[in-house]
């Protein structure tokens, strides 16, 4: 694949992932300051993030993951795209991870941790439910 698109295809799909999880696509200062709130190593300038949401440059593999981590998707779709999803509870094909089902994650995140324990509880009450039909 052409470089130049690569990037732009990864400029696309951090926008989208920044928009499902409530934060501005328009914005390489808030981007530059969530990533190294959670980033361990050498913080990234406003420019690297303005890159990164022109399409100019692409992340390294470690910052990658820390971005896909905080924003709720799988490294491999915010580098790759396409249907890449998560292996389902009972082991089964990769689902595709659709722009609804970032929101969602997005949405845990934010909870603490006992409403994140009610939540995972409820979704595998449902899904035992489900089973037996």
């Amino acid at each position: 694949m052409n470089p130049s698109i690569e990037r732009e295809s990864f400029s696309e799909r951090l926008q989208q992932a920044l928009r499902n999880a409530d934060y501005s696509p328009d914005s390489p200062t808030q981007l530059a300051r969530e990533f190294n709130i959670r980033f361990e190593g050498r913080p990234i300038t406003v420019h690297a993030a303005r890159k990164w949401l022109v399409g100019e440059a692409i992340p390294t593999q470690e910052k990658l993951r820390t971005l896909a981590h905080w924003l709720g998707v799988p490294a491999e779709w915010l580098r790759f795209g396409g249907a890449e999803g998560y292996v389902n509870g009972d082991g089964n094909a990769p689902a595709r991870f659709e722009s609804a089902d970032v929101k969602l994650v997005a949405d845990l995140q934010r909870l603490d941790a006992h409403h994140q324990a009610i939540a995972r509880e409820f979704i595998r009450m449902l899904v035992r439910i489900n089973r037996q039909k």
